[in-house]
């Protein structure tokens, strides 16, 4: 067994409520995803304006940009999306959440989530692609339709990309579903965490089965799987709640932790996480969606408090290897 690490909480970061001056963002900093620039750190999140006269909700996706010196210090926000949503009947009309980035060759590749709204189930997931040659700034979508669908094995609900690249290969680790409960009359999707391989970031190859054993119950969903490279081995941190009721404390989101010698076998021990709820505060409830990244010689982890993000993100240090 390794030396334990853990995680230094260093508080909320970017609370969108506080912004003004942007319709769009009127709340939620969901699932942030880091790019580094030359004076700032990046960070990518999805977002949404009031709700609708009807009570619907749609999401859009736009950065905030951190001090590199100073990382409570914001120097920047997006003055509009990244990305336009889709046209009527696309995959994407009603959200783009969440959205994960890279930069390969001078140009940034962002894969995200696109919603559109059901009649039997709230709303439907798949996976589409931009890029972007102005450091992320706004993005081209490579076309109107999503890079990763639904299929035989996958039936429904594609999201939660995150994009990584090994050895010259693509990794974008995903979330599928598996089943809709019905819940107090409420339908409620379960979703297991999947890997699909490129050789180009356009063609995919899905590996077609869970990476994640569940360890609450069963119908465990989980989400966010966040891929970080370190001395010989691959750490992946996500989130995981219970099926049901999970929108409070006793059964909302926690991290769990899992680790693989070769991306493809996975390990799970969520008490290696490192990280926990607070007794008090933004973060007492839930932590979800989280992101590892290196910055200035230390590793530093973006996550989600309480309402999976409503108001906004924090960051925690690493303390220890990961080994």
């Amino acid at each position: 067994m390794s030396k334990p690490f853990s995680w230094e909480k260093l508080g909320k970061v970017f609370d969108p409520t506080t912004i003004t001056g942007r319709p769009w963002l009127k709340a939620f900093a969901q699932a942030p995803s880091t790019l580094e620039l030359a004076d700032a750190i990046r960070i990518f999140f999805s977002c949404r304006p009031d709700a609708d006269e009807k009570g619907q909700y749609v999401s859009y996706s736009a950065w905030v940009d951190l001090d590199k010196a100073d990382l409570y210090r914001i120097k920047a926000i997006a003055n509009r999306p990244v990305l336009e949503l889709g046209a009527r009947g696309t995959f994407d009309e009603f959200g783009t959440y969440p959205i994960s980035v890279i930069e390969v060759n001078g140009v940034t590749h962002a894969y995200y989530a696109g919603w559109t709204r059901c009649e039997s189930v709230p709303f439907n997931v798949a996976i589409g692609a931009a890029t972007s040659e102005d450091g992320g700034a706004t993005f081209n979508k490579l076309g109107a339709g999503p890079v990763l669908s639904y299929t035989p094995n996958e039936p429904f609900v594609l999201s939660g990309p995150k994009i990584r690249r090994f050895h010259d290969t693509w990794y974008l680790f995903y979330i599928a579903g598996t089943q809709w409960k019905l819940v107090d009359s409420r339908p409620e999707p379960v979703y297991k965490i999947r890997l699909a391989t490129s050789k180009d970031g356009l063609n995919w190859h899905k590996l077609n089965k869970n990476l994640i054993e569940s360890v609450v119950e069963p119908d465990e969903a989980q989400a966010s799987p966040d891929v970080f490279y370190a001395n010989g081995g691959y750490h992946m941190f996500f989130c995981y709640r219970y099926s049901t009721h999970y929108r409070g404390h006793e059964r909302g989101y926690r991290i769990g932790y899992a680790y693989s010698n070769d991306l493809l076998n996975w390990h799970r021990d969520d008490s290696r996480a490192g990280i926990t709820v607070s007794d008090q505060g933004w973060d007492s409830e839930m932590i979800s969606y989280p992101h590892v990244f290196a910055h200035d010689g230390s590793i530093y982890m973006a996550y989600l408090g309480n309402q999976v993000g409503r108001c906004g993100f924090g960051l925690a240090r690493l303390e220890g290897d990961l080994l």
